[in-house]
């Protein structure tokens, strides 16, 4: 999981632009709220999560991606890791 994490927010980073957010940020932060990330960009997020794990996220699972570990929950289920 530790892989995941660390891809996922390497994609993160390239959307949050005061990287001193994750110095605040609780351990499993929201996306738009912790991270201030625009609600728009969650959806490049999903695009680059889909490219990078060869997967696809559909638009309900989209809805019940909130937090980073959301993210690597519906990862972790569409890879059988």
């Amino acid at each position: 999981m530790e892989n995941i994490k660390t891809q996922v927010v390497a994609i993160l980073n390239k959307y949050i632009f005061d990287k001193k957010v994750w110095n605040i940020a609780p351990e499993n932060p929201k996306i738009i709220a912790d991270l201030k990330i625009n609600s728009a960009r969650v959806v490049d997020i999903v695009l680059d999560v889909e490219e990078l794990f060869g997967i696809e996220i559909d638009n309900k699972t989209l809805e019940k991606i909130i937090t980073l570990n959301d993210i690597i929950s519906v990862i972790k289920s569409k890879t059988g890791g």
